[in-house]
């Protein structure tokens, strides 16, 4: 089976059905690479890229596609180091890595649907029989009233934990984010201590502060560190992103600072940016996304770096769409120092439409997914639902450029 052509399908559809989530995102965009051959089998992928700026994906799969076609998959990592290499210039880390992402995803796709095999399977085998998953929360909801329907919401839906942004957020009053230490210690501790009275003892709580990503603050190390501590006493399962990316000295002063799990990572591309961080034990959980970390090989040697740095863990990122996901959910199962997957909760159709039935929670759990391939699928009927709208992508709103969906 050889390979005959490679091309990108870009969709816009709802963000997400979750009323919560909805209030602050209403759309979101995707960016599927799709992989054919002479045998009639397609293998499909997804860059993370896709959610941010989608224009420029189909450019960057036209610059790798001679490469891969009239080749077979036999030998992925061979064919991801002739791509890496090619785009040595460029791609060493940032946008070309995480559109070969998606090539290499569609690579995998394509040759477990080929062998009538899981991609886990692929990738060594799963190294958990089940994995908890948490719900991908946005951002707190307030008032606090809100925040509680949030949280009943997403257990409702069969999740035992769930994870909401710093700050707050209403449409009413917009974003409020804590800039001082003393403010921000005492409004996410209050937060958090509401979160663990109305969710329960052994309900897994976390908190993203997206700093870096978000446009009111961004804290320095002495306000991560006093919202971490201050964390403590509510046992969270981790604080994501308290810092900005441009501080792994500052993010590795914190993890010695606090009992309170420091997660990060989504960010990062390539081993090669992520061994910064790791040789400063930036973080307790890395946060690789095998939709964005530059494939899902990378992905484990993101993990397997991280297990040497002192057993440290790995929680998945997705916040793509359906592929990403199914992509995270092969690469934390094959990874052996996986603890917990993101699930993006009540999802809309760039994520329903998409997975093939490979995805089972149950009790707030998930086991490896069965299907042949990432279980993934991309049909005319799709590529016709969901047409692609021009900057629809998420972006960091600035003066100049707002972001208004």
């Amino acid at each position: 089976m050889k390979i005959t052509d490679v091309r990108t399908t870009l969709l816009t559809g709802p963000c997400t059905n979750d009323p919560f989530l909805r209030e602050a995102r209403k759309l979101r965009s995707a960016a599927f690479i799709e992989i054919l051959t002479d045998k009639g089998l397609i293998g499909i992928g997804e860059t993370y890229a896709g959610y941010f700026c989608p224009e420029v994906v189909p450019s960057i799969v036209e610059f790798f596609k001679p490469i891969l076609v009239g080749q077979t998959v036999d030998d992925i990592p061979e064919l991801w180091r002739r791509m890496y290499h090619c785009g040595n210039f460029w791609c060493r880390v940032g946008l070309g890595v995480i559109v070969l992402n998606g090539i290499e995803a569609a690579l995998w796709d394509l040759k477990g649907k080929l062998l009538g095999q899981p991609v886990h399977a692929l990738l060594g085998g799963a190294k958990h029989q089940r994995l908890p998953c948490y719900a991908t929360g946005g951002p707190s909801n307030y008032p606090k009233e809100r925040l509680a329907q949030k949280i009943d919401h997403y257990f409702s839906l069969g999740f035992r934990g769930l994870k909401v942004g710093a700050g707050s957020y209403s449409p009413q009053e917009g974003w409020y984010m804590p800039k001082e230490a003393k403010e921000a210690a005492d409004f996410e501790a209050d937060k958090f201590a509401f979160m663990r009275s109305h969710a329960g003892a052994e309900a897994w709580l976390m908190m993203d502060a997206h700093m870096g990503n978000n446009h009111v603050a961004t804290w320095t190390v002495d306000v991560a560190i006093a919202v971490a501590k201050a964390l403590e006493p509510y046992k969270p399962f981790f604080l994501e992103e308290p810092l900005h990316y441009t501080d792994p000295w500052g993010y590795g002063e914190l993890c010695r600072a606090t009992t309170t799990p420091i997660a990060g990572g989504e960010c990062l591309t390539a081993a090669y940016e992520w061994r910064v961080f790791a040789e400063q034990d930036s973080f307790d959980i890395g946060q690789p996304d095998a939709s964005f970390t530059g494939g899902l090989s990378e992905f484990l040697v993101v993990a397997k770096m991280l297990a040497a740095r002192g057993d440290r863990k790995v929680a998945t990122h997705a916040w793509g769409a359906g592929g990403s996901m199914m992509q995270n959910i092969h690469a934390g199962f094959a990874a052996a120092n996986t603890c917990i997957l993101e699930i993006p909760p009540d999802y809309a159709g760039l994520h329903s439409d998409v997975i093939d039935g490979g995805f089972v929670m149950k009790d707030g759990y998930t086991t490896p997914p069965d299907r042949p391939g990432l279980g993934i699928v991309l049909t005319d009927e799709i590529k016709r639902r969901y047409p692609f709208k021009l900057g629809s992508g998420e972006f960091n709103s600035v003066p100049g450029k707002i972001l208004k969906d």
